[in-house]
């Protein structure tokens, strides 16, 4: 009946009567190379790694998830975000015991979108790693605009003091989340983590714009 109201297509490419197809798998699968450090234009202080462009099929499903309610392409998503974490944790970036946080995301958003997708996402990826939990420890203040349109400096001052702590964490964290554009979500993210007490070791996004 869904599929009657709403006809199957692959969240990456269009592709019909399949809800993910493996042309679009493999553009999403981590390279051996991968996760590559990146520069965003706001340094937050510490490694910013990102598993590819924010074009093709990753942008597609990504806005696929947040934008059209698309809740079966979490999966394919997370099995990315996975990888990126055991590539992490292989290098030695990154170690164990560990908490993963998302970025954060305010309440009328998660609302709209049927909860968090990157809380989502780092649940799905972390499940069975051994000494890694995910803790959504941060919530957008209210009165934060939705970034999409605004310029960087503008991003800057939109989220200045507007990320807060709602579950403390301790040891070693990871921020993680699915786009990272100018990189001012993620150095405020970390400069509040570092204030409450944690020992950030970098952010790992999906994409990057």
């Amino acid at each position: 009946m869904f599929d009657l109201v709403l006809p199957l297509e692959c969240g990456g490419c269009g592709a019909p009567s399949i809800r993910w197809c493996p042309a679009c798998a493999q553009e999403l699968a981590v390279h051996p190379d991968q996760p590559h450090l990146i520069t965003p234009r706001v340094d937050p202080g510490v490694p910013v790694l990102s598993l590819g462009r924010y074009a093709g099929a990753r942008r597609e499903a990504i806005v696929a998830v947040k934008e059209h309610g698309r809740a079966d392409l979490i999966g394919p998503l997370a099995v990315a975000l996975r990888a990126g974490l055991e590539r992490l944790l292989t290098w030695g970036v990154i170690e164990t015991p560990l908490t993963v946080v998302p970025a954060p995301t305010g309440r009328s958003s998660a609302r709209r979108r049927g909860g968090d997708p990157v809380t989502r996402m780092a649940r799905a990826a972390a499940t069975d790693l051994r000494d890694v939990h995910v803790t959504q420890a941060l919530r957008l203040r209210a009165m934060v605009r939705d970034s999409v349109g605004l310029s960087g400096g503008d991003r800057q001052r939109n989220i200045a003091g507007r990320v807060k702590i709602i579950r403390p964490v301790a040891g070693e964290v990871l921020v993680v989340d699915d786009i990272v554009t100018t990189g001012a979500t993620a150095s405020e993210s970390v400069r509040v983590l570092h204030v409450s007490g944690a020992d950030v070791a970098g952010v790992l996004a999906i994409a990057n714009a």
